[in-house]
C-alpha cells in the first residue's frame, strides 16, 4: 500500500481548525476531508482514525502553542513584561469571537479526555509542559523582585493554570472585552502576590 502524501503540518493546523470550530465530537469525517483536502482513506492511512488525527493535531496544536508562547516572553524585556502579554494574548483570543481562537487542549479536555485514556495522557503532558514553562517564569519574576508572600514558583503556575483555564471557559458565556481584561488583569496580580 502506497502512503499518501502530504505538507502533514498543514494537515495537523487544518484539523485543529476544525476540532476547534466544532468540537471533536461533532467534528465529522466529510469535515475533515474539506478541511484537510484529504480524502478519508488518506486520513485513515496516515492516522489510523478520527481520534488518532485529534491526538496527532494536539501535539502540533502544542508545538506551536509553546513556540508562541516562548515568543511572546522573548519579545519583552522582563518576564512579568511576559506573562502581562501572554494574558493579553489570550484576552484578545477569548474576544475575538473566532471559534478557532479557542484552545483545542481545553475542548479536547472538556469534551473527550474522561471518556478516552489515550487523550487524556497527552493532554496531561501538555498541562506538565506547560506548568513547567510557567514554573521557569515565576522563578524569573521572582528574580526581577516582582513576586508578594511566600508561595512558590510551581504554586503559581497552578493558580496561573486554573485560573487561565477559568477565564477561557468564563468569556463563553461573558462577551464584554473589558470584563475579560479585567479579570486577567487581576489574575496576574493574584498570582504575583
Amino acid at each position: 500500500m502506497r502512503s499518501a502524501e502530504f505538507d502533514r503540518e498543514q494537515v495537523l493546523r487544518a484539523a485543529m481548525n476544525a476540532f476547534m470550530e466544532k468540537g471533536y465530537n461533532k467534528t465529522s469525517m466529510q469535515d475533515l476531508k474539506r478541511a484537510t483536502n484529504l480524502h478519508p482513506g488518506s486520513i485513515y492511512c496516515a492516522f489510523e482514525n478520527k481520534k488518532g488525527l485529534l491526538l496527532a493535531a494536539l501535539e502540533q496544536y502544542n508545538q506551536d502553542r509553546t513556540a508562541e508562547l516562548k515568543d511572546i516572553f522573548a519579545a519583552q524585556s522582563s518576564a512579568i513584561g511576559g506573562l502581562k502579554a501572554y494574558l493579553d494574548s489570550i484576552v484578545s483570543e477569548c474576544v475575538s469571537g473566532d471559534p478557532t481562537q479557542t484552545c483545542l487542549s481545553q475542548k479536547a479536555i472538556n469534551e473527550i479526555a474522561q471518556q478516552d485514556e489515550e487523550a487524556q495522557g497527552v493532554l496531561s503532558n501538555q498541562c506538565k509542559l506547560w506548568q513547567s514553562f510557567m514554573c521557569d517564569v515565576f522563578t524569573q519574576i521572582g528574580r526581577e523582585g516582582s513576586l508578594e508572600g511566600e508561595r512558590s514558583a510551581e504554586q503559581r503556575a497552578q493558580s496561573l493554570i486554573v485560573g487561565i483555564y477559568g477565564l477561557r471557559t468564563y468569556s463563553q458565556a461573558q462577551k464584554e472585552p473589558k470584563v475579560i481584561s479585567d479579570i486577567a488583569h487581576q489574575l496576574l496580580i493574584d498570582v504575583c502576590r
